[in-house]
């Protein structure tokens, strides 16, 4: 195993450790609700758009697999629990079982494979982070569009749960397949 950003600067002893990835996990789940709350309403679709699926596989490729899918755990507590993080300031249950919930059950998934994907140095190269946005984004569309298929049907689900998002996702896709490599970059750089 690679060590992804957050080991890079995780303390050695034990009790900064667990401090340390207690505000990981805190601080990203602040992030998926900011992201959850850059939202474009599409008036053909019950899923808005956000900046989550962003912010989901960028926070899986830094914090790796365990801490990615702890931080998506915490955030979807802090939602079920009445927190109003969810997109368009919703909260409690029944947002789980709503047209989102299958996006946000995908986003686990996802964390846990993109995060694996970057514990073993997929996120040091431009093809490789590509592959693993690709991968990270295609297992949240399998989870969204089937719950949203429950709901509304296959071909609703795909043209208001899938088509509208492919070109954001892409653009979001391409600035992770920036960002991460350079990071690498310039973080072997600074230990050298």
């Amino acid at each position: 195993m690679l060590a992804t950003y957050s080991d890079v600067f995780r303390p050695a002893t034990r009790p900064h450790k667990t401090i340390y990835n207690l505000s990981l996990v805190l601080a990203g789940s602040l992030l998926l609700t900011i992201s959850a709350h850059i939202v474009l309403t599409l008036p053909f679709s019950p899923v808005p758009v956000t900046a989550q699926t962003f912010a989901v596989l960028i926070l899986a490729m830094m914090l790796g697999r365990k801490l990615g899918v702890a931080t998506i755990l915490a955030y979807l507590t802090q939602g079920m629990l009445g927190l109003p993080v969810f997109a368009r300031g919703l909260a409690g249950p029944a947002v789980l079982l709503g047209p989102t919930g299958g996006y946000l059950a995908g986003f686990v998934v996802a964390a846990y494979v993109v995060g694996a994907m970057a514990e073993r140095g997929w996120d040091r190269s431009m093809g490789a982070t590509l592959l693993a946005m690709l991968i990270g984004n295609s297992i949240i569309y399998l989870f969204g569009v089937a719950w949203l298929a429950v709901l509304v049907g296959m071909p609703a689900a795909i043209s208001a749960g899938l088509l509208p998002f492919i070109p954001g996702d892409l653009i979001k896709t391409l600035l992770a397949t920036l960002f991460l490599p350079q990071g690498w970059k310039l973080i072997n750089h600074l230990r050298h």
